[in-house]
């Protein structure tokens, strides 16, 4: 496995460009991220925002399912 790593932008909250509502949010999203990197997943902007709009419940579990199996 290649180390990736991943912008992440505290001042601006982004992370990997994706924009969050605060820092608590910003850095919670990076950690779970940043292990489930150690098990080989690998965060694109359209998979962060995903991860972002579930935990912000801005999406149901039900549509987080249905976004995984899309893609």
């Amino acid at each position: 496995m290649v180390y990736k790593p991943i912008l992440i932008d505290r001042k601006n909250l982004t992370f990997c460009g994706v924009t969050f509502p605060d820092l608590d949010t910003l850095e919670k999203t990076a950690n779970a991220i940043g292990t489930n990197m150690l098990e080989g997943f690998e965060p694109t902007p359209e998979k962060v925002e995903i991860i972002r709009d579930y935990v912000t419940d801005i999406m149901s579990l039900e549509e987080l399912i249905q976004k995984i199996k899309e893609s």
